[in-house]
């Protein structure tokens, strides 16, 4: 009765949907296990009994004849087949599996594991188990990449890369661009007034309002001392979008990698582009809490040896941005006691001196492949001294050891 009074309802109204959590290549999976179309999820009557290797699985040789076990495309494992060498057209994938045979018994040599010697006829069932995990991971990771590239509003790309574990993307993380605040707490993102500059670098601007200096040259770069907050045009200033001082809002404008770390440190960014001196790199977004939330959460992150809050104590100490479970590119950089991106506070359309958004720079030149780091004890007044780290509540916590392995390395993270 329920259903057809629905059924009803919704042809009365208007078609309505509620959301699948089945990932689309298992509908694809049933769609073709079953013979059934749609187009929503690009299955259609030309492609429906198509085949498209998605990974190898196996290897044997049979007859001096070399097989592979094929995972199609869209179907289920039950469909899985072994193919002739000579039928497969996927060099990349092949190349792929190559590469996850010979690391894996890299790997188990290192270890020094004994185990029998491989006589090229088939692979033992715990190569052939990393490999199909290693072809899962890269699907997953490669579907995480686009999702982030999907999400971020800003101009530089996202890529992904794991080459060290069998680690996917993380099951609790949500990207956001900006600023969420916790249930209770006003974000005010508007401004109140704004300049009539027609050049903002040569006539009394935002920053000057605001009795501080205008925080960049006429090459991008930062040019004033940390602690110094920036003040940069807003959405009621009659300057353009090439006004010099518009640089944080723009966003970034480097293509970045999110990669698993070899250190022991999980997961970190590189920036795969070349990075001057002084440069705007990132935003650090994440949930707006209390500081007293942020106590209560930071005894949980303590025990499970994690750290992502970040103290907004400007002026006063209010509130803390967490990103845990929110947050962009800024939540997986790792922490360096001597760090290439250093803190700056900055002020926007919102004024509220309790509530600055929180950009990091580049402290030097930063080559491309290196990976970039913030110190988290560095709050945007510079100072790492033992009386600044204890101002805040929420760090006074279990110790976590730090395994950034700079020669000035502190010992701690907080």
């Amino acid at each position: 009765m329920f259903h057809k009074m629905a059924a009803a309802e919704a042809d009365a109204r208007g078609a309505w949907c509620v959301p699948c959590l089945v990932s689309l290549d298992t509908l694809q999976e049933y769609c073709r296990k079953e013979k059934l179309t749609c187009k929503s999820i690009g299955i259609t009557k030309r492609n429906l009994n198509n085949y498209e290797v998605e990974y190898l699985c196996d290897y044997k040789v049979l007859k001096d004849m070399e097989y592979y076990l094929v995972k199609w495309k869209g179907w289920p494992d039950s469909t899985n087949t072994w193919e002739p060498l000579q039928n497969l057209k996927c060099p990349l994938l092949l190349q792929q599996f190559s590469n996850d045979r010979h690391n894996y018994l890299s790997q188990v040599k290192k270890g020094k594991s004994v185990i029998s010697k491989d006589n090229n006829k088939a692979l033992k069932p715990a190569v052939a188990e990393y490999i199909v995990k290693k072809a899962k991971q890269r699907i997953a990771l490669q579907r995480w990449q686009d999702e982030l590239n999907r999400r971020k509003n800003h101009k530089g790309m996202i890529f992904v890369e794991n080459t060290v574990d069998l680690e996917g993307p993380p099951s609790d993380f949500f990207y956001i661009n900006e600023y969420k605040p916790a249930p209770g707490i006003s974000l005010v993102n508007e401004a109140t007034f704004g300049c009539s500059c027609t050049d903002c670098y040569f006539e009394k601007c935002c920053p000057a309002e605001a009795g501080v200096l205008l925080a960049y040259n006429k090459n991008q770069q930062i040019r004033i001392p940390p602690g110094t907050p920036i003040y940069e045009c807003n959405s009621r200033c009659r300057c353009g979008p090439d006004c010099p001082n518009r640089i944080v809002q723009k966003g970034t404008q480097y293509s970045l990698c999110i990669f698993r770390t070899s250190n022991g440190c999980g997961w970190g960014v590189k920036t795969l582009m070349k990075i001057k001196k002084m440069s705007f790199v990132m935003e650090y977004v994440g949930e707006v809490i209390t500081s007293e939330e942020a106590e209560r959460r930071g005894q949980l992150y303590d025990n499970k040896g994690i750290t992502y809050l970040f103290d907004l104590d400007y002026e006063s100490d209010e509130f803390t941005v967490d990103a845990a479970r929110y947050g962009n590119v800024s939540h997986f950089v790792n922490h360096s006691c001597d760090p290439n991106l250093q803190v700056f506070n900055v002020f926007i359309d919102n004024l509220d001196t309790r509530l600055p958004r929180i950009a990091l720079f580049s402290t030097r030149t930063i080559n491309a492949g290196e990976e970039l780091t913030f110190d988290y004890q560095m709050k945007g007044s510079g100072d790492v001294s033992s009386d600044s780290i204890d101002h805040s509540p929420a760090k006074k916590r279990i110790r976590t050891v730090c395994k950034c392995g700079a020669v000035t390395c502190r010992g701690y993270l907080n």
